[in-house]
């Protein structure tokens, strides 16, 4: 059965000690022809002369004859031993090439398997980046909401508590008008920073526009550390925020506080419930409120406020 060769493969590279060998194989071949030949008509002449009762050869005759068909295969002998120390030389190239051509493909796949976690890395990086604020590197809305998403889904799982609270700054578009972008930037950056250092490492923050910020909360084990909570971060926010050319400026801010389950069980819910709760914080005088505040009809320290 005949295979047919690939026309479009690559040649291979036959290690010259093997088109040795192959040339070799054929001297040797006709040398051991030869030499049968030889021994095979020596034998005819031997019968002839016994079928015909001729005496035996003489000899000097035979001793010559003897050492004739020695040499021969002597020679022949020789042939092999040589052509076999070629082929052992030609294995061994073809083992050295095959080694090389081996450490060439490992280290090709290497870099292959190098620019293929690269690529994944790059992937990963512009991903993240799409689900982060430009503006102080903080979650953005995208983000954020997947995460409540997670939230929820654990705390049904365990049984826990979940807090959003949503910041408004009430001094921050001041900045934009008086100072410009740049420095409204700035401040929203620094703000963004102090939230962030408050965070613990399964809370998430979120800048949700130029003066508003989402903060999660994951199991924050009751209302009352909730509230020291949101004090805590009113208290950093009101810190002085250097502002460029020597000026600092203290911003306010007000936070609406939704607690799950029980101010909804959806992410959405919740940041629209917190929403109202901070629009309502703007009259209290700790500066936060709970949207359980509102349903139960009276907000502690609100200016004014009757209960209803």
């Amino acid at each position: 059965m005949t295979l047919d060769r690939n026309p479009n493969a690559s040649p291979v590279n036959e290690p010259a000690s093997l088109v040795l060998a192959v040339d070799q194989t054929q001297d040797v071949k006709e040398k051991l022809e030869l030499c049968a030949d030889n021994l095979g008509s020596s034998n005819e002449v031997a019968k002839k002369r016994k079928a015909i009762g001729a005496s035996s050869l003489s000899a000097d005759k035979t001793l010559a004859n003897n050492e004739r068909v020695q040499r021969e295969v002597q020679e022949c002998a020789n042939d092999l031993y040589a052509l076999t120390e070629t082929l052992i030389d030609g294995i061994a190239e073809v083992k050295e090439q095959a080694r090389v051509a081996l450490a060439k493909s490992q280290n090709a796949l290497a870099n292959t398997e190098a620019a293929l976690v690269s690529a994944q890395e790059e992937e990963k990086m512009a991903h993240l980046r799409t689900l982060r604020d430009s503006a102080t590197g903080l979650a953005n809305r995208d983000l954020f909401d997947d995460r409540v998403v997670h939230a929820i889904a654990l705390a049904k799982r365990h049984n826990w508590t979940l807090t959003v609270m949503f910041l408004k700054l009430d001094r921050i578009k001041y900045l934009y008008d008086a100072q410009g972008h740049a420095e409204a930037n700035r401040a929203s950056r620094e703000i963004g920073r102090r939230l962030a250092q408050h965070a613990r490492a399964e809370d998430s923050v979120c800048h949700n526009g130029d003066d508003e910020f989402l903060y999660l909360l994951v199991n924050p084990q009751g209302n009352e550390n909730v509230g020291r909570i949101a004090a805590g971060l009113l208290k950093s926010i009101a810190q002085p925020i250097d502002i460029g050319e020597h000026s600092q400026r203290i911003i306010d801010a007000s936070i609406g506080i939704a607690s799950y389950p029980e101010n909804g069980t959806t992410g959405e819910q919740l940041i629209i419930n917190a929403d109202i709760a901070m629009r309502r914080a703007k009259g209290s005088s700790n500066g936060y409120v709970s949207f359980t505040e509102l349903e139960t009809g009276f907000i502690a320290g609100e200016t004014g406020l009757q209960a209803h």
